[in-house]
């Protein structure tokens, strides 16, 4: 962590062939969490990663895993996932009903309890739920995908969501996830973000190795 700022990778985005690999790097250079999407194809178009894999990673590292989960009624799967052995978890309000209870579920298993909000979804939606939280990922693309550009009003809502938890003295912290790249990075840090999740934008890239990239991202911080 730098400058209270925790930068986690999206496992999503690494090299599935040599994922190993991948997270030993990341390992040695400092990230602060590993980031797992978990995708449905309903709820997003898309699959992502799944249970086994999370048990897997499990076994082979020490960080700490946040798990958002892209899927519908994530009310089924918070025990499973939280039993392989995440750290954070967060679902999507705009799939679940009960929220403040699963909310609830989450922390009585003594992990980090985060809500996700897709870019168009107001921030009203959280207005009775603050104290239950330990983080808000706000998503600054369409979730599923990964290579999207900036939608640019998530950059005001990031803003807009650190002046509500100011006024109201909370301890939550503020995870973006898309797009995440080093133009958009000082952005969204100054914005209000506490939390980072580096994928194709900034941290798994063609040109430049995991150590270079990480590197970059630490001198933006």
């Amino acid at each position: 962590m730098k400058n209270n700022i925790a930068l986690g990778a999206s496992l999503m985005c690494a090299n599935y062939l040599n994922l190993e690999h991948d997270i030993r790097l990341l390992e040695e250079n400092g990230i602060d969490y590993l980031h797992f999407d978990v995708m449905d194809g309903h709820f997003v178009p898309n699959f992502g990663l799944n249970l086994d894999l999370l048990q897997k990673v499990r076994k082979i590292t020490t960080l700490p895993i946040n798990v958002h989960l892209m899927i519908e009624d994530a009310s089924h799967y918070i025990d499973t996932f939280i039993d392989a052995g995440c750290n954070s978890l967060s679902f999507h309000h705009e799939a679940n009903y009960h929220v403040q209870g699963l909310l609830q579920k989450i922390r009585d298993r003594k992990v980090k309890a985060g809500i996700a909000l897709n870019p168009a979804t107001s921030l009203s939606s959280l207005e009775y739920i603050l104290n239950d939280l330990d983080f808000v990922l706000i998503m600054t693309v369409n979730p599923g995908f990964a290579g999207q550009p900036l939608i640019p009003a998530t950059l005001e809502k990031i803003a807009d969501l650190k002046r509500i938890i100011r006024a109201k003295k909370l301890a939550i912290d503020i995870q973006v996830d898309g797009n995440v790249s080093f133009e958009n990075i000082p952005k969204m840090v100054q914005a209000g973000a506490t939390m980072l999740v580096g994928g194709t934008s900034s941290l798994f890239l063609k040109d430049l190795s995991i150590p270079e990239a990480v590197q970059i991202v630490n001198n933006l911080l």
